[in-house]
């Protein structure tokens, strides 16, 4: 004797429909053959529970089972149970993940692809914004079908293989796999006299120009998103999007980091000995002045407040970091040399270079250490 469909299920014979499929979806997903590979008992157990589910799900079948038990389908369940499993197990796998297969969109063209543009750009124009015109190559409804495909609106039809669905759906064992129509290529619409001028795809390639609004402060690798200015889709689709990558060319005098510009000034020995005023320029074209105090040894930085980049969406702007670095004097003449030789003898007299003094100390500490 055929087991109880509720006991099956482990539900009540009062149990609601949520309360069943979820009772369901349970025992499905445990006894599914894929989490139990070559377990002939659990294979039997999966059909049981999709045959009962089968019968409980539907408001007749179930009045006729609480009436009549298995009685109310002998002779007719035997050839519909494993041919209907597959629609209850469909059934709960759109509950759960949207659509089986795929999409459920009828009719309709396919979306557009999105596309990338590469677009370089100074530093300047970064700090401040800038406005561009862009030259895209693309996909364009067509203008003679107005992104139909077809030569005329009486051309397109329904599809007969699919009724207008987008997709089949094939039987393969226990399973009903749903898979694109290859008829009208998922539209629904089969064009009968498709358009001379695209041949049906409703769509003409072109270079399209577009304008572009660099907002200031952008920073390298960047995108800006240009909605609906991708592709043209396919049969009057809806268009994908525009990705403007942005890459900012490197600065002969500036470095970047997101607010903070960074500016390394050489000075000469007799300025960084002596002290000196110093312009440098800014990243807004204008010039800043610092004063390099007498001593200034290579890495010392002056922060300039208000002096560094624009940032996206922040009000204030950063800092500019200007980091000096003595330059050694190179290809000097014979008098040179000799006022350097003379003033070397001449710093010896006094603590005029106390790190490489202090430095080459511990060494002779060091060494004497050794040898003690």
């Amino acid at each position: 004797m055929a087991d109880d469909y509720y006991d099956v299920l482990g539900v009540d014979r009062g149990a609601d429909d949520g309360t069943i499929k979820k009772s369901y979806r349970k025992l499905a997903m445990r006894y599914h053959p894929d989490r139990n590979p070559g377990d002939a008992a659990a294979e039997v157990r999966f059909k049981q529970v999709n045959e009962a589910y089968e019968v409980l799900k539907d408001e007749q079948k179930r009045a006729a089972y609480d009436r009549f038990g298995h009685a109310a389908f002998d002779g007719s369940m035997g050839g519909a149970r494993d041919h209907d499993f597959a629609s209850s197990f469909a059934d709960v796998f759109d509950d759960l993940f949207g659509n089986f297969g795929g999409g459920r969109r009828r009719g309709g063209g396919m979306q557009g692809a999105d596309l990338r543009h590469d677009m370089e750009i100074s530093l300047e124009d970064a700090f401040s914004g800038t406005r561009a015109t862009l030259r895209v190559p693309t996909a364009v409804a067509c203008g003679s079908c107005g992104g139909s495909g077809a030569e005329d609106p009486d051309a397109t039809v329904t599809c007969g293989t699919c009724s207008g669905y987008g997709k089949v759906r094939a039987q393969q064992g226990f399973f009903s796999i749903e898979r694109t129509c290859p008829k009208c290529a998922g539209a629904g619409k089969v064009i009968r006299s498709p358009c001379r001028s695209c041949s049906g795809s409703g769509r003409v390639h072109k270079e399209e120009s577009l304008g572009v609004t660099i907002p200031a402060g952008i920073e390298d690798g960047m995108r800006i998103r240009l909605a609906g200015k991708g592709e043209a889709g396919v049969r009057g689709g809806p268009p994908g999007d525009l990705y403007i990558v942005v890459s900012i060319r490197q600065h002969p005098f500036f470095q970047r980091e997101r607010g903070t510009i960074y500016c390394r000034v050489p000075i000469s020995v007799a300025s960084a000995a002596l002290g000196r005023d110093i312009e440098i320029p800014t990243i807004d074209g204008k010039r800043a002045r610092i004063t390099i105090p007498a001593g200034t040894q290579t890495g010392r930085q002056f922060r300039l407040r208000g002096k560094g980049m624009n940032e996206v969406r922040k009000p204030a702007r950063g800092d500019m970091i200007v980091e000096t670095f003595v330059e050694t004097p190179v290809n000097l003449t014979s008098r040179q040399k000799d006022l350097m030789r003379q003033f070397d003898e001449a710093g010896h007299a006094g603590n005029h270079n106390p790190e490489s003094e202090g430095f080459f100390s511990r060494v002779r500490e060091f060494w004497q250490n050794l040898t003690d």
